[in-house]
């Protein structure tokens, strides 16, 4: 029999053979901290139906209920069943959390604790630090302290590849990183798109920024709760904000993920659009050329993504 009105419901995806060398790790944290008290959701995403992720989960966390839909459906879709799954179960919160972490004791009840006290927040984030995997060790090297805005519409993580000082402590944020992220279920019904809570028309990377945009004009608040600590194994970080700095960041990244950055970017740009003012639009199209010089010069692989972004104009939501 299905659970009902539980407080919280906790969901993370698989992908491949990725993941399996976490789970050892991950799960006992995850555990320890909490959240067998709570709802936990897998989504497996692997190509290949019975992975070894999912072996390794039913030997050792038979509880954890685990879904499938025959592929990889991406970030944004995959996470969209397991928030509807919570929403079925009555969760009151949702967290969403990367396998390639391990957790603090006392971060999860510390961002339900932020949530119960303050009902104008629609989201929390711990902060995370960098976990260097290979050696297992846990750095002081901040991954994000939640997402804010560089200018219009263009997005990073606060504090990213700095060493952790407590100076992003208390930094206002607009959300979560999608790395750890806790949720107000009542705050993405507020913000939903349709039947959707992520922006399916992201594969993957930007989603969060959208949907913490959308929960910003939807007039709710976030906070990065900083004495909740997660560390995280991100092999491809950024480092610094200026033009070159994310330029040279591009360098190792898989064709992939610049592709599906440069396309969201663009979805974004669109979907909000109408919302900025005059200042604000010349700073997204500024930023957009940029874009588009830089596709010209040294990514003509990325001007692919235009002719798709005229494709499928007519399935983006435009915010007036």
């Amino acid at each position: 029999m299905e659970e009902k009105n539980i407080k919280l419901a906790i969901g993370f995806i698989l992908y491949g053979k990725s993941a399996i060398k976490y789970l050892p790790f991950f799960l006992p944290s995850l555990t320890a901290d909490g959240a067998d008290n709570f709802k936990i959701i897998v989504f497996d995403n692997s190509e290949e139906e019975g992975s070894e992720n999912v072996k390794y989960i039913q030997d050792h966390y038979p509880r954890i209920e685990i879904m499938r839909d025959g592929g990889n459906l991406g970030f944004a879709k995959a996470y969209n069943k397991m928030i509807r799954k919570a929403k079925e179960s009555g969760a009151e919160y949702f967290l969403a959390l990367n396998p390639d972490m391990i957790l603090e004791r006392g971060a999860i009840a510390k961002m339900i604790n932020e949530l119960d006290s303050y009902k104008k927040l629609g989201s929390v984030c711990p902060k995370i630090l960098r976990w260097d995997f290979e050696n297992n060790i846990k750095t002081d090297i901040i991954d994000s302290c939640g997402i804010s805005e560089l200018s219009a519409l263009n997005f990073y993580d606060i504090g990213q590849s700095e060493n952790d000082k407590g100076q992003c402590d208390g930094k206002e944020i607009i959300g979560p990183s999608g790395a750890a992220a806790m949720y107000r279920m009542s705050a993405l019904e507020n913000a939903e798109e349709g039947e959707n809570y992520f922006d399916e028309l992201m594969f993957m990377y930007e989603e969060d920024c959208d949907l913490a945009y959308r929960l910003k004009i939807a007039g709710f608040k976030s906070k990065c709760v900083s004495d909740a600590i997660i560390y995280h194994d991100r092999t491809a970080a950024a480092k610094g904000k200026g033009n070159l700095k994310i330029a040279l960041n591009r360098r190792n990244k898989p064709r992939k993920i610049k592709r599906w950055g440069f396309l969201h970017k663009h979805i974004i740009f669109i979907k909000y659009w109408r919302l900025q003012s005059v200042e604000e639009k010349l700073e997204v199209v500024w930023y957009a050329f940029k874009m588009l010089v830089f596709a010209l010069l040294f990514e003509q692989y990325l001007l692919k993504e235009y002719v798709f972004l005229w494709k499928i104009r007519k399935n983006i939501k435009i915010y007036k």
